[in-house]
């Protein structure tokens, strides 16, 4: 992520960036849905089978999206994992990021996922003990505590001086004993480092190494450790500015933000797809897609078992478009429900339908709009490119996006 990212209606999102790198006899380019060769039995069977969602702690304010909404859309029973966004990084240390809706908000009866209300001296309401009941249910489900994010990245640079103080920090905050049950590992979400996002981090190329490397002797091997990166796989690019194949030993997985590739910060256009799994004649920047991501990080030495496949539960878009086929020229971004720009997979698959696909994903224009969006027709193509190159499994930003019956997560299943 390079710009706002993931949409988001409070903060400003992350941005998946750039990618490069060769792609291998993988995929074939060209604009409509990948056609893959075929894959050893061997990497087939390598695939796993991860499935994490992002749940967006302010998703409860505006969006009016509950964990109770994570049971009733039938997410929860195909989750394997799912990250709790966003704790805050300040100080050197992990953060509570809004605290009021992570344990203080009280839930009534038919908002709450048991049925059972809170009451007022219960020790944990909130989205922790809504969690907690859903775990309950599921008990194999995995909740992972994420940390940064685009907003909340700028304070990992005073962290990585004192990685171990650091990794105690957020130890003792996800280990708090009034919600320790609730999670199982920690997740970072570090935008950039040694690199440019909302802000710019200096700490060097050895920092993001040293802070996972803290992380897992501090979290032990009985706790998940994971992070998300960037997608950027240009030569001299983000990936290459962190050493991600050396942390890579720290890590339970990585998620590879392949999204924002394309959006309306570039208000002329040209229109372009933000999650393109391929590339295609005329992308407007050279490896600018998802398998050239994977493609470099493979080829970096991290292993395939370690990369999770993100998908965007959303879609980007522009206006004043005229041209039906990506490439056109725009005026700015077209109108979203919380930010221009950006709208949820649940709103454009009926605001505005897919009309073609690229790259293999979709596009949709309708009036003088132009959105670019998975679908679950594209995700499925996704999901065989995932087998193929034996990835981890899928993860997604993020739960809210998609429809109220769990349409766009039934597809990565």
């Amino acid at each position: 992520m390079l710009r706002p990212h993931r949409p988001r209606s409070r903060f400003r999102a992350l941005l998946s960036a750039a990618c490069c790198a060769a792609l291998g006899a993988t995929l074939l380019a060209g604009a409509g849905t990948a056609t893959a060769t075929t894959a050893t039995p061997s990497a087939q069977q390598a695939a796993g089978s991860k499935v994490v969602g992002y749940f967006t702690e302010w998703g409860v304010y505006d969006r009016n999206y509950h964990v109770k909404n994570v049971e009733t859309s039938g997410s929860a029973a195909k989750l394997t994992h799912i990250n709790y966004a966003f704790g805050n990084v300040t100080g050197g240390k992990c953060a509570m990021g809004d605290a009021y809706a992570a344990t203080d908000k009280a839930y009534t009866a038919d908002q709450s996922v048991d049925g059972v209300a809170d009451t007022w001296d219960q020790p944990l309401r909130g989205n922790f003990n809504q969690l907690r009941k859903l775990k309950k249910k599921h008990p194999n489900l995995k909740v992972l505590w994420s940390f940064g994010g685009w907003t909340w990245s700028s304070g990992f640079g005073e962290a990585a001086r004192n990685p171990a103080a650091f990794a105690q920090s957020c130890y003792d905050l996800v280990e708090n004993s009034k919600w320790a049950d609730v999670f199982d590992g920690i997740d970072i979400d570090w935008e950039y480092p040694n690199a440019c996002g909302n802000t710019c981090d200096t700490s060097g190329r050895a920092a993001f190494k040293n802070v996972m490397a803290a992380l897992r002797a501090k979290f032990g091997s009985g706790n998940l450790v994971t992070a998300a990166i960037t997608a950027d796989a240009t030569a001299g690019g983000k990936i290459d500015a962190a050493d991600y194949a050396g942390a890579a030993q720290y890590v339970d997985w990585y998620n590879p933000m392949t999204y924002d590739f394309f959006g309306a910060w570039d208000a002329a256009g040209p229109t372009a797809p933000h999650s393109p799994l391929n590339s295609y004649t005329g992308i407007p920047k050279a490896d600018y897609h998802t398998s050239a991501t994977i493609a470099k990080l493979k080829g970096l030495g991290v292993p395939a078992s370690k990369l999770l496949l993100g998908i965007g539960f959303y879609g980007r878009g522009w206006t004043g478009v005229t041209q039906a086929a990506p490439g056109g020229t725009a005026t700015g971004p077209a109108a979203g429900t919380y930010e221009q720009g950006i709208d949820d997979y649940k709103v454009l698959k009926t605001k505005c339908p897919a009309t073609g696909t690229v790259g293999g994903t979709a596009y949709a224009k309708c009036g003088t709009n132009w959105w670019s969006y998975d679908t679950p027709s594209t995700i499925a193509g996704k999901m065989t490119y995932k087998n193929q190159q034996g990835l981890g499994g899928t993860f997604f930003w993020e739960l809210s996006g998609d429809t109220s019956n769990g349409e766009l997560i039934k597809a990565i299943n």
